[in-house]
């Protein structure tokens, strides 16, 4: 159906002749119109939800399942696991244009009205019924649920002034300001952090859900609303901030739970997509591999780290965020230094600290060492990876006895590539271990000094070599073996005597 909105009928008697018969418009919910589309895309192999990584072979297929069967449900998961993004998509699923009674707030069916004022429109006009059109995203709507949301911010109330200008008794339907669930009505009505929702909130939701009816300042309103009602939760929050009331949850036909990603390489693609790296600037920006690896490393790293409470989570907003700072700051050293091209390196992400304390909660152990300090240990730890996937087995010995005899160097964050490359090049060895990195030698001096540097700070992250803000590089102190024994004598000696 892929007419534009003026081929679009625009009365009941045009809608009659058109591709849109009763029997079709009639008789389909919405949750069979999902279904039905749903069914279409599955037979012609499209990808469902693009630009969703990751959720290929666990949360899809039972959103699918669950659009199959037709229910209402609920997406669980920690933050930044694109759960509003997910359900945002479902639009897609949505035809493109849906006829409804002109003027409606509910956007009533034309073919099967269920308010009073459109009832009374048909039997007026008949086949002259001014028909409007939906577009799939003006089909979505999304509520944000708070402790101070109202049942008539939900469900309606009755407005005295609309009554008044009418001429109507109060108690009349017609004098009902409708809220934002039946404003959904032919939709998709959505509501993020459930748990939020007050409790007799939720009971509106599911007396709607399921018998279609509601009171409104205790005068009963028949309203069977054509809904799929779809949910978020973080399960932190069921005990943390509320609960989901049991005969809301009983109604919800399935729960899908959301996770992080499971592999590098998934986060990595989700970082990409999502990241602002391709900026329009006189100066061109090469992410390296391996940057990209440290900085999806360090999510990774981090939600295993019990001094980070788990039960918050680390977003995917995180690596995200880590990555935008990496590239501003590579930005800033390239604008100054007056390069062509700004390539990030390994202190760039401890320039990014500001985008990752305010992205971990830390349990008590973590509070009581800092945020700035856990967070550089979780850099660290991150490089000491990454390095090993590309230098597994390499031999670095001849760059550690360089540092070993006596070499030293310091690099500030804001040293030119020309400088910094030059510098490098004087420790032995360390350049040619760059072809592991993929590195020729034609590599302009900004690409050469980070992938230098990576070498130098993997180094560091295993401990072969030290690294101090005021001394640079330099060898590795190695501890001399503590004289126990000759302290112990006299211990021994004096336990003797008492």
């Amino acid at each position: 159906m892929a007419q534009s909105n003026t081929e679009l009928p625009r009365t009941l008697g045009e809608l009659r002749a058109s591709a849109w018969p009763e029997n079709r418009l009639a008789r389909r919910s919405v949750k069979d119109e999902l279904r039905s589309n749903l069914i279409c895309k599955l037979k012609r192999q499209e990808k469902l939800f693009p630009g969703i990584v990751g959720y290929e072979d666990t949360v899809v297929p039972q959103l699918v399942n669950a659009i199959l069967s037709r229910h209402n449900f609920i997406l669980l998961g920690l933050r930044g696991q694109a759960k509003t993004r997910l359900i945002r998509m479902l639009t897609t699923l949505l035809d493109a244009h849906t006829p409804y009674i002109a003027g409606c707030e509910i956007h009533d069916n034309p073919y099967k009205p269920i308010c009073r004022r459109c009832h009374q429109l048909l039997a007026e006009k008949g086949d002259a019924t001014p028909v409007s059109w939906l577009s799939a995203d003006e089909r979505y709507v999304e509520k944000l649920a708070t402790p101070d949301v109202t049942i008539a911010d939900m469900i309606g109330d009755i407005d005295p002034i609309k009554a008044a200008r009418r001429g109507q008794d109060i108690s009349d339907e017609l004098t009902v300001h409708y809220g934002l669930v039946p404003r959904a009505n032919r939709g998709i009505f959505a509501i993020n952090e459930l748990p939020d929702l007050a409790g007799k909130i939720q009971v509106g939701l599911f007396n709607i859900m399921q018998e279609g009816d509601v009171q409104i300042k205790g005068y009963p309103v028949r309203l069977p609303l054509d809904l799929l009602l779809v949910f978020t939760a973080n399960p932190e929050d069921y005990t943390a901030r509320g609960k989901i009331i049991t005969p809301l949850k009983d109604r919800i036909g399935s729960e899908i739970r959301t996770h992080y990603p499971a592999t590098i390489e998934h986060g990595i693609e989700i970082t990409k997509s999502e990241a602002w790296i391709d900026r329009q600037a006189d100066i061109e920006v090469r992410v390296p591999s391996y940057i990209g690896e440290i900085v999806e490393q360090l999510a990774f790293s981090a939600r295993e780290d019990k001094r980070v409470d788990k039960r918050s989570g680390v977003s995917q907003r995180l690596p995200i965020s880590v990555m935008e700072n990496v590239i501003s700051n590579a930005e800033r050293r390239a604008l100054e230094n007056r390069e062509e091209v700004a390539v990030p390196r390994v202190p760039d992400i401890y320039a990014a600290l500001p985008a990752i304390t305010g992205k971990i909660e830390l349990e008590y152990e973590g509070e009581l060492k800092g945020g700035d300090a856990i967070s550089r240990e979780l850099i660290r730890g991150a490089v000491g990876k990454v390095f090993d996937r590309y230098f597994e087995g390499v031999n670095m010995q001849p760059i550690v006895q360089w540092f070993d005899i006596g070499g030293a160097l310091k690099l500030g964050d804001d040293v030119a590539s020309a400088e910094m490359a030059q510098q490098l090049n004087s420790i032995q060895g360390l350049m040619e271990k760059t072809r592991a990195l993929g590195l020729t030698a034609n590599e302009p001096d900004p690409v050469r000094a980070s992938a230098g540097e990576f070498i130098l700070e993997g180094l560091h992250a295993h401990r072969r070599i030290s690294r101090s803000e005021e001394r640079g590089f330099t060898a590795e102190e190695r501890r001399r073996p503590a004289q126990e024994p000759q302290e112990e004598t006299p211990r021994r000696q004096r336990r003797q005597f008492n």
